[in-house]
């Protein structure tokens, strides 16, 4: 895990964050500048900076999406909902350690903004 990750440190304990869903491998949190009523991160627990870094072959990504879904549902966010993954400066990542973003509760224009 990165030393100085604030989502390795929300992972371990060190940083508060308000949970709402835990697994062995994943962790669901709201965010802490939501651009939605209902803005929750989803992260692995292990350390992964961006997308472009997982391995080949690793699921993570629809495990992400899962993990968000049962989010999504345990919200009950009926009414539908928006799933990002942001990537570098120019795509908005802020943070780099992989996370996927959940909003929701209110309409989703497209274009965002």
């Amino acid at each position: 895990m990165g030393d100085h990750c604030v989502f390795c440190k929300i992972t371990r304990g060190e940083v508060p964050s308000n949970k709402v869903y835990e697994d062995e491998k994943f962790l669901a949190f709201t965010d802490i500048h939501p651009a939605a009523p209902t803005h929750v991160l989803v992260i692995p627990k292990e350390h992964v900076e961006t997308v472009e870094d997982i391995p080949s072959g690793n699921p993570m990504v629809s495990l992400l999406a899962e993990r968000a879904v049962r989010v999504a549902k345990q919200l009950n966010l009926r009414e539908g909902y928006r799933l990002v993954i942001n990537h570098g400066d120019n795509g908005g990542q802020t943070v780099y350690h992989l996370h996927l973003h959940l909003l929701g509760g209110r309409f989703m224009a497209w274009p965002p903004g």
